[in-house]
């Protein structure tokens, strides 16, 4: 498969496994609300996924991010004027970590224009796989034409999508709209319920089609009745007679009409309809959408580009159930996490620059009070909930390789774990014994866990430790792997009774 080469390639596609481990620090006069566990994190959005990572490694049921488009334009809020190369070394790691962060059944969409749109697309073609490239969404982000435009005048933006495994995802069936609904009635109290009549012929001549081409008695008049020279009846004999028997022919209530039509019943079609690729600004909002809610929960707000919230909602729409877990690492207004919110989907948003105190926190805040701007009505949004502000704190390693003295055993547990099995670490982190994966069971002598307060104390592999690790896995006899700071057990007694000592920090990955 061709791939995209620049400069910087090789350090580029390196920068994700450099970038240090931080641990995630709560800011509770940020958060609002009721315990949750929707966060909003404040710092690099490269070192934040890094830190997710030991928790929420394929568990992102839904990506949304909206990079910054590098249009060589002064944008507010960030530097929207990165060189071309610059910016493929800046998406690059990000998407690979988002990647990792992505679940078996999950979706990513990246909002794009034609500036970075087409390079982006074969870097996520080299990193998500072409085969799990899933569409191109145009959205139309404005309605009024740009007369003073130089060339043509750009009315849409793109959203790629891709699959983690396209062969198992499939996106949920919109709801059809009220304007939809209308053309189904039910005048003629059929019991199998509401209806709409559609064409009987299909765009097919005599010649092509002969056997669809024959007449069909009117039921008032007894006239034959033939398509026109230029159509064929969609059905053969046999199927309409079929049809006859079942009472789908529509004829108008009366039998005032001189060409049949076929009952199409909602039941039948259901009431959601596969999405397409076009989204109009009827359905999914515009850019002037956008800037009145961003406006409505702050006047002073000057975000030049944000998304409606229509947009969010259709694409979790298509993309996730309630429940389940979005993340938007480009969090910006904080459109994604305010629409997540109102869904009853969990989130996780990352913003680097300082609105996301001043910006995305009091907007998430004025969604729980119930805020009815944006999509609240139609979700019949009333408030509640919560979410958590975080900041990115202390890196797990020193700039020597050492753990640092600051990391808590729980952060450290979990890092061990998730460099062991590659999955996040969901116990409680209390005791040295972390858990048992594909056979294997996992331990983690540190920060005098054992009960020692002692700076060395309860770190060191003895006997003693060894009966209590036994205890607490409940008598577990397959191979162990233990971390720890040092060991008192021989190594032909470690290996006799299948132990693989870990010493740290030595033998901490910093995956």
């Amino acid at each position: 498969m061709p791939t995209l080469n620049w400069l910087t390639k090789g350090e580029d596609i390196r920068a994700a496994g450099k970038a240090p481990y931080r641990l995630l620090e709560a800011v509770p006069e940020h958060s609002a609300g009721s315990a949750s566990e929707n966060m909003l994190i404040h710092g690099d959005n490269l070192e934040a996924l890094k830190a997710l990572l030991p928790y929420y490694a394929g568990k992102i049921k839904c990506i949304y991010i909206d990079p910054p488009y590098n249009t060589r334009s002064a944008f507010t809020h960030y530097d929207d004027s990165l060189e071309h190369s610059i910016w493929l070394a800046m998406i690059y790691p990000r998407l690979e970590l988002l990647r990792e962060l992505l679940s078996e059944e999950g979706s990513i969409w990246v909002s794009i224009d034609d500036n970075e749109g087409h390079y982006l697309k074969v870097i996520m073609d080299e990193i998500f796989g072409r085969k799990n490239f899933v569409a191109n969404v145009i959205w139309q982000k404005k309605y009024a034409k740009q007369n003073d435009a130089k060339w043509l005048s750009i009315s849409h933006d793109h959203i790629l999508l891709f699959a983690k495994d396209k062969e198992s995802w499939r996106p949920n069936e919109l709801q059809r709209t009220e304007s939809q609904l209308k053309g189904y009635s039910n005048p003629d109290n059929d019991p199998r319920g509401p209806w709409q009549s559609v064409v009987y012929t299909c765009a097919k001549t005599r010649a092509e089609r002969p056997n669809l081409y024959y007449p069909i008695i009117h039921p008032k008049t007894g006239k034959e009745i033939f398509p026109s020279e230029t159509r064929v009846w969609g059905y053969e004999p046999k199927k309409h007679e079929e049809h006859i028997k079942e009472e789908r022919i529509w004829w108008g209530k009366n039998f005032e009409k001189d060409k049949p039509r076929l009952k199409s019943y909602l039941k039948e079609v259901g009431e959601g309809i596969v999405p397409d690729t076009l989204w109009l600004r009827a359905d999914a909002g515009d850019n002037q959408d956008a800037k009145r809610e961003v406006r409505a929960f702050n006047e002073k707000a000057s975000f030049d580009t944000p998304k409606p919230e229509k947009l969010i909602q259709r694409i979790l729409q298509l993309a996730s159930n309630s429940g389940d877990l979005l993340l938007d690492s480009f969090l910006g207004s904080g459109t994604a996490a305010a629409v997540a919110h109102k869904m009853g989907r969990r989130y996780i948003g990352i913003e680097m620059g300082d609105h996301a105190i001043t910006h995305c926190a009091p907007r998430l805040k004025k969604v729980i009070e119930g805020e009815q701007g944006g999509i609240s009505q139609a979700v019949n949004w009333q408030g509640g909930g919560g979410f958590r502000f975080y900041k990115l704190g202390e890196p797990v390693f020193d700039e020597n390789g050492q753990i640092n003295p600051k990391v808590r055993f729980k952060a450290l547990a979990a890092h061990v774990w998730f460099s062991e099995t590659g999955i996040p670490y969901v116990g409680k982190a209390n005791k040295p014994f972390l858990g048992i994966h594909n056979g294997i069971a996992y331990s983690l002598l540190y920060n005098g866990i054992l009960g020692d307060k002692r700076v060395n104390g309860g770190n060191v592999l003895t006997r003693p430790v060894l009966k209590q690790l036994d205890k607490e896995s409940g008598g577990f006899e397959g191979p162990w792997v233990i971390y720890g700071e040092m060991s008192r057990i021989s190594v032909d007694s470690l290996r006799a009774e299948k132990i693989t000592f870990k010493q740290t920090p030595y033998d901490v990955r910093a995956r």
